[in-house]
């Protein structure tokens, strides 16, 4: 039941026989829980970790249990102030790597200066990944916007993607959300996972990018305007950008297995609340459809799915309803 909050079954349990009875050591605690004496140790190292045992005032060397309401609240608090300096490191790596792009966009095409390509033009492109791809030596990490892939994205990346696994070579991708629901793209996710390639897919994402041994790096120019082509970069401080970006990406991403639309405890799933606060935001339906990758229709279908579940008879209404549930 806990453990969203870091407390397996066997911490939960050790908690809560340490609120029903704080009586006894180690030895008796085990023997009531029925596990061993190095397991109830282990419990209880994690317990006084997460702050919700302390010294106790009445035992001397003895522990007492924290009251849920005091314990777990400092734990929610712990966690959302984690999440939100995450999100502030986000935010900058997103920063930094639109000045990085912006500051080498005037780059003469298919020429390198200051360790920067401007690569126009797609079949330029893809001779600059099959070469990166080539001289692959450990990872391969790259984010996947824009919703289903191309057919002929797919074509062109399987040959080099197939190779670079059977040498051993890592390949992290996210995905989003709404490749789950188009046979060919998960078709290719799939068989790319039956290969060692690790996938997890995401409602939103930050623009296209691929990075070869953290040390080469390729994104869109403009990622509204693919005709102006992708920047190919090896300078390290925005690699590094880059790198940090995917990491915080991959880890607010979800594993390809798992279950991406199971609703949260509050009844609304991840897709829906990023739709809501893309909509809130000002933009329109279309642009919000592109930011989730999916279409017009869908993102159409999904509000009139909300209202009527939020009971309301405007988006307005809705919008009131939404952040009255704590949804936005």
């Amino acid at each position: 039941m806990l453990e969203a909050l870091g407390l397996d079954t066997l911490v939960e349990a050790v908690y809560r026989e340490m609120l029903a009875d704080p009586t006894g050591g180690v030895a008796e605690l085990g023997a009531r829980l029925g596990i061993t004496e190095a397991e109830v140790r282990e419990g209880l190292d994690r317990l006084v970790d997460l702050d919700l045992l302390t010294p106790s005032r009445d035992h001397a060397g003895g522990l007492r249990a924290v009251s849920p309401e005091a314990g777990l609240e400092q734990i929610l608090r712990r966690q959302e102030e984690e999440l939100l300096r995450r999100q502030q490191e986000l935010a900058a790596s997103k920063a930094a790597a639109a000045r990085a792009v912006a500051e080498f966009a005037g780059l003469r095409p298919n020429t390198e200066a200051d360790g920067a390509e401007r690569l126009v033009g797609l079949d330029a492109i893809q001779s600059r990944l099959e070469v990166l791809a080539r001289d692959l030596t450990v990872e391969c990490l790259s984010i996947m916007p824009g919703g289903p892939q191309s057919q002929a994205s797919l074509d062109a990346s399987r040959p080099l993607d197939e190779d670079a696994m059977r040498r051993g070579i890592q390949m992290r991708s996210v995905y989003q959300d709404s490749v789950r629901n188009d046979p060919a793209n998960l078709a290719y996710v799939q068989w790319s996972t039956d290969l060692g390639g690790q996938i997890r897919t995401s409602p939103v994402l930050p623009p296209r990018l691929v990075i070869f041994d953290r040390k080469t790096a390729v994104v869109p120019i403009d990622p509204a305007n693919s005709k102006l082509g992708a920047l190919c970069t090896t300078a390290p401080g925005i690699v590094a950008s880059l790198v940090s970006l995917f990491e915080q990406t991959w880890e607010q991403a979800v594993p390809l297995g798992a279950a991406r639309e199971q609703a949260t405890e509050d009844g609304i799933t991840a897709a829906e609340r990023e739709l809501l606060k893309l909509l809130a935001s000002g933009l329109t339906d279309e642009a919000a459809g592109k930011r989730l990758g999916v279409s017009l229709r869908t993102v159409r279908r999904q509000m009139s799915a909300l209202m009527e579940r939020l009971n309301a008879t405007s988006r307005f209404e809705a919008g009131l309803r939404a952040a009255q549930r704590g949804w936005l």
